[in-house]
């Protein structure tokens, strides 16, 4: 093994093959710099996505359950969802899915950190939001294709909460974890 490490793959060729709302998906022809071989690769090209974890003064976490579509369940997770692109920035994104999704506002909103979902397969960053003193201040703006409740759980039931597997998203499960001390590089 080279001592200088993986190097960067060449892309020969790329084309996209479908494209949806939420994603497109891209084949890409690479060359690896090991083999020199040509490899068939596909990736989802994603937008960036956000969550907050939103704190109430009394150290509740205001949470949303859902249906989602991949599993066939419905899911205890946080406020999130696309970074649109007439969003100015991921912080402003994930303010407006916290209104959108709960009718809470923040009184302060701070990043805590950013990850690669699954660099394996997803072109993407998921950015993760702390925000403190929420008040409801208006009913949910729930897209045609959103059914969501409103919970909240007491911010020390949340390790638990994932231990027992109640909390089981991925980017939820990160967040909280950057919440409770892990930060990003």
């Amino acid at each position: 093994m080279s001592s200088s490490g993986p190097r960067s793959w060449q892309r020969v060729a790329a084309r996209r093959l479908l494209e949806t709302r939420i994603f497109g998906i891209d084949h890409q022809r690479l060359l690896s710099p090991r083999t020199g071989a040509e490899h068939d690769i596909y990736v989802l090209d994603c937008p960036d996505w956000c969550n907050i974890v939103p704190l109430t003064d009394d150290g509740q976490v205001v949470m949303v359950r859902q249906h989602r579509h991949g599993t066939g369940e419905v899911t205890l997770e946080l406020p999130g969802g696309m970074v649109d692109p007439e969003d100015p920035s991921p912080l402003l994104a994930a303010a407006r899915e916290l209104f959108e999704e709960t009718g809470y506002e923040a009184a302060t909103i701070e990043p805590i950190g950013v990850i690669a979902p699954n660099p394996a397969i997803l072109s993407n960053r998921c950015h993760s939001f702390l925000a403190r003193g929420v008040r409801r201040v208006a009913e949910m703006a729930l897209d045609p294709g959103e059914d969501i409740e409103v919970v909240t759980v007491p911010y020390g039931d949340i390790p638990a909460l994932v231990a027992r597997g109640e909390i089981s998203h991925a980017l939820v499960v990160v967040a909280f974890a950057f919440a409770l001390g892990l930060r990003a590089p």
